[in-house]
């Protein structure tokens, strides 16, 4: 499912613009990134967590030329679900394999 996709499926559900649901998904977009990247991180019950991780520093090798590189520790951003939600796609027909 890509974005245009989800835009659309939420204003047949609400009857809300196409153009206003686009600005509000958008916005929300903006809204997490500007907020993971001042080190906040954003909680929405029911549904996840959107957190930075931090990473160690460690060494990497550039196998090329044959050299050793320090890669300094870093944070990167990262969604962890809702049990809620964890529980709702565990239990759900589509995703449960068949063997």
């Amino acid at each position: 499912m890509t974005k245009a996709d989800v835009i659309a499926e939420i204003s047949e559900k609400t009857g809300i613009d196409k153009a206003e649901v686009t600005n509000t998904l958008e916005t929300f977009f903006s809204v997490v990134k500007d907020s993971l990247a001042e080190g906040e991180n954003i909680y929405v019950r029911g549904f996840g967590s959107f957190i930075n991780k931090k990473r160690a520093q460690k060494v990497a090798r550039n196998i090329s030329q044959n050299t050793a590189m320090v890669i300094a520790e870093h944070f990167i951003p990262s969604f962890k679900p809702a049990k809620v939600f964890v529980e709702q796609v565990k239990s759900s027909e589509k995703t449960k394999v068949t063997a």
